[in-house]
């Protein structure tokens, strides 16, 4: 399954917005430095839908602010 975030880093504080079934805004406190919101988001995203870091991949979007995840 794959689901469309919309990264929004260096928020006040961690949360997940859902706009429809299978898109996502996604706000974290980590600032977009080598990678490190995209980890942060990460985290987010498996806390939301109960699952494994593991069982998420970043597909597209790794320097952009529209990503694509695969959940697994």
């Amino acid at each position: 399954m794959l689901i469309k975030v919309r990264a929004f880093p260096e928020a006040g504080e961690n949360r997940i917005v859902e706009k429809t079934k299978d898109s996502f805004d996604v706000f974290v406190k980590a600032k977009p430095v080598k990678g490190l919101a995209n980890i942060a988001i990460k985290q987010v995203l498996a806390g939301y839908f109960k699952i494994s870091e593991s069982k998420l991949r970043l597909v597209r979007g790794f320097k952009q602010g529209n990503k694509i995840f695969e959940i697994k």
